[in-house]
């Protein structure tokens, strides 16, 4: 029990006194997934807008294929992307194994599908009476698509918030396509795994609290994102 106390006690002495291992995780873990839900909001949501605006022959495969994705395992993404970026791998030229843009592929992929499903639910889920009114008014594709797409900003909003949560918690893309690099490529959720396999008891707590706080914050903002949908 002793041990627990003392490594509460440690952590707080690694957050609080600025240990620049434990802040060099944190802040590479905020960058890697800031690019990643930014790429995935930039090509999910177009992409999810299609999908719930149009109808298409095999759009209910194309559905149930995105839907499958939300499940898809991070360690298979992460050991897709790394043959794609390997040596021997297609990319391999470009240089982006083990680099924070080649962790920030794999997780823009892991984010991709919740964007994608959750912004065609939305587009599907409008009232069609105004895309109907909007026609009998003589409104323009371009004036339908935003109307559209600011009818679900809330929904496009909750879908950035879960696909961050999703990113920011995984641990398989951030092992395999990064590998685990000290100052570089480590990440809070790979700095827990290696620390506290090391007996670092402290460290994994210290990065194991700010998770959780990342965690409650991406929680309260769709808390509050809900609200503001219902008023």
């Amino acid at each position: 029990m002793d041990f627990i106390v003392n490594g509460f006690l440690h952590a707080f002495v690694l957050l609080f006194g600025g240990d620049p291992e434990t802040y060099s995780a944190i802040f590479t873990t905020l960058a890697v997934s800031t690019i990643s839900i930014s790429a995935s909001l930039i090509i999910g949501a177009p992409l999810g807008f299609l999908l719930g605006y149009h109808n298409f022959r095999g759009k209910k495969i194309l559905r149930t294929f995105v839907d499958s994705m939300l499940s898809f395992p991070t360690v298979v993404i992460g050991l897709l992307v790394y043959a794609f970026l390997s040596r021997r791998g297609p990319l391999g030229d470009m240089g982006l194994l083990f680099t924070i843009p080649g962790i920030a592929i794999g997780q823009a992929l892991l984010g991709l599908p919740i964007v994608i499903a959750m912004m065609a639910t939305a587009v599907e889920s409008l009232d069609q009476r105004l895309k109907n009114t909007l026609l009998t008014l003589g409104a323009a594709h371009s004036q339908i698509l935003r109307t559209t797409l600011w009818e679900a900003r809330y929904s496009l909003a909750l879908a950035a918030a879960a696909a961050y949560g999703r990113i920011v918690s995984e641990i398989g893309i951030s092992m395999m396509v990064g590998g685990n690099i000290k100052w570089h490529t480590r990440t809070i959720t790979t700095a827990i795994a290696l620390e506290t396999g090391k007996g670092e008891f402290s460290m994994g707590i210290a990065l194991g609290m700010v998770l959780m706080i990342i965690a409650f914050a991406v929680n309260f903002s769709m808390s509050g994102i809900k609200k503001r949908a219902g008023q």
